[in-house]
């Protein structure tokens, strides 16, 4: 293991450019620097076989108010031949792995601020078995999140920039209106997100595969401390707002569906009962 500091952009560097078969990242933040660096480091084989998967955070916060560049997924699209874009929105990591090899675990995201300018503190590690143990993890924790593909990615533009241009007005005009403009908007935003999310429009199977992941991450668990973990990882399902989306009802019910995934868990033999906690058996 190595330690890193400011600089460290160095060694991601060569992560980079050493890659094979895939590369996975996590970073809640996204810039155009970022992209570009991302793009010239890595080999020219692997932009045509190689398979980027990248766990990000699309919350409208983010890019409204310019921690995020959602344009710049469009580059790694445009430049890779695979690419799996996955957002969850509690996502803080920030984790860069190449292939089962090597990972760096950091303070900082794939952005020119955490690259070049911001003191950004982490570590390399070279420990294989080490690092299998991270991806996996890493992986199972964003196949929990919403699959994005490249016209997702470009209609959800359209509607952030909508909700940008509001904000902006508003930090000039601050009037009833642009507010009510604004909710509007980021709603608006946030709602695509959930459908992105919910494809095929039931809430249980995001459940029954979080919940599963939950118990395999924490152990026995009751069901109140399921919930909160479940919050935790989904607040956009669980915010216990009535939310209707194609037809389908989110939000306040959403307990009442956590119960119905354990449910159904309970009776593919994947869970079970013991002293009134929650176990994962496979």
């Amino acid at each position: 293991m190595e330690v890193l500091q400011k600089g460290w952009h160095n060694k991601l560097n060569c992560l980079f450019q050493n890659v094979h078969s895939e590369l996975t990242i996590s970073s809640p933040y996204i810039s155009d620097g970022g992209v570009d660096f991302l793009i010239n480091a890595i080999p020219e084989e692997f932009k045509e076989k190689g398979l980027v998967k990248f766990i990000t955070n699309l919350s409208s916060k983010n890019i409204y108010q310019g921690a995020t560049n959602p344009y710049s997924f469009k580059k790694i699209f445009d430049n890779v031949n695979l690419v799996q874009i996955f957002h969850l929105p509690n996502l803080h990591a920030k984790v860069y792995i190449q292939d089962n090899t090597e990972a760096i675990i950091t303070s900082g995201n794939l952005t020119a601020g955490g690259l070049f300018n911001n003191y950004e503190y982490g570590t390399y590690i070279f420990d294989k078995k080490t690092v299998s143990l991270i991806k996996n993890d890493l992986t199972d924790y964003g196949n929990l999140g919403a699959l994005v593909n490249l016209n997702d990615i470009l209609n959800y533009c359209s509607l952030t920039e909508k909700v940008k241009d509001i904000y902006h007005k508003k930090e000039k005009h601050k009037n009833k209106e642009l507010d009510i403009l604004l909710n509007k908007a980021i709603n608006e935003a946030d709602e695509k997100l959930i459908e992105l999310k919910i494809t095929g429009g039931k809430i249980h199977p995001i459940f029954e595969k979080t919940i599963a992941y939950i118990l395999k991450t924490n152990g026995a668990l009751e069901q109140n401390d399921i919930n909160n973990l479940l919050k935790e990882i989904h607040p956009d399902l669980c915010d216990d707002v009535d939310r209707i989306i194609n037809g389908v009802h989110f939000g306040k019910k959403w307990k009442h569906a956590a119960r119905t995934a354990i449910q159904r868990l309970k009776k593919q033999g994947l869970i079970e009962k013991q002293e009134n906690k929650w176990i994962l058996l496979q």
